[in-house]
């Protein structure tokens, strides 16, 4: 614009406000990024928390800390090692087990699906994938009681191997339903939690009468 060039500013005039850019005031976490992250570390980052997260339900106790950071790593692989160990049973010696890989995937993830609702419907204060987080990972005992029930059927099916069987899975049974209520137990009305705890028995006592009455082939 003519006439700007000739303008000038009095140097006594004060400049408001602060044009200076702040150093260290922002939060370490802005800075943290997978992006740029090596492959290798982010599948061992993801692997140490699905083992601690098994180690909480070996040693359950009340505590949040499945229900911090949920993830269905675990559970997925529980429910696939469950349903490949359970395939393959003697019910009908022309079937190849396919049909039984898929009932059990089934029956674990619609059960542990119906619980989530009811515990949604009933008022509990946890996320649906922090409730199927929690009930995936309370089958590791119950999948431990399948891994043990198999070696100790390829000794023979007797008396003795079924009871030996018979308390390895009464044992895991009451493990997996201790643990999936401890942790959920907080996230539940007081007044109702027998109604919530009651669908997780029914759920574990499925899954546990499906690997006592495994007889392979």
């Amino acid at each position: 614009f003519p006439g700007l060039a000739d303008v000038s500013i009095s140097q006594d005039i004060p400049v408001e406000g602060e044009i200076t850019v702040p150093v260290g005031s922002h939060s370490p976490d802005e800075d943290y990024s997978t992006l740029d992250e090596p492959v290798r570390d982010t599948i061992m980052r993801d692997l140490k928390a699905v083992g601690k997260k098994f180690v909480h339900v070996m040693y359950p106790r009340k505590s949040s800390a499945l229900l911090r950071d949920w993830d269905l790593w675990g559970p997925l692989v529980l429910c696939v090692s469950l349903a490949l160990m359970l395939q393959g049973g003697s019910a009908d010696s022309k079937d190849d087990g396919g049909p039984q890989f898929a009932e059990v995937f089934v029956i674990i993830w619609f059960g542990a699906v119906v619980i989530t609702l009811n515990s949604k419907l009933l008022g509990g204060t946890i996320s649906f994938f922090q409730s199927l987080c929690v009930l995936g990972y309370c089958v590791l005992p119950l999948t431990v009681a399948m891994l043990v029930c198999r070696l100790v059927l390829l000794a023979g099916a007797g008396t003795v191997s079924f009871i030996v069987r018979l308390i390895v899975v009464v044992a895991m049974f009451g493990w997996s339903t201790l643990a999936s209520t401890a942790f959920l137990a907080d996230s539940q009305p007081p007044n109702r939690k027998a109604l919530v705890v009651y669908p997780i028995f029914l759920f574990y006592f499925v899954i546990s009468w499906m690997i006592l009455t495994f007889t392979p082939q």
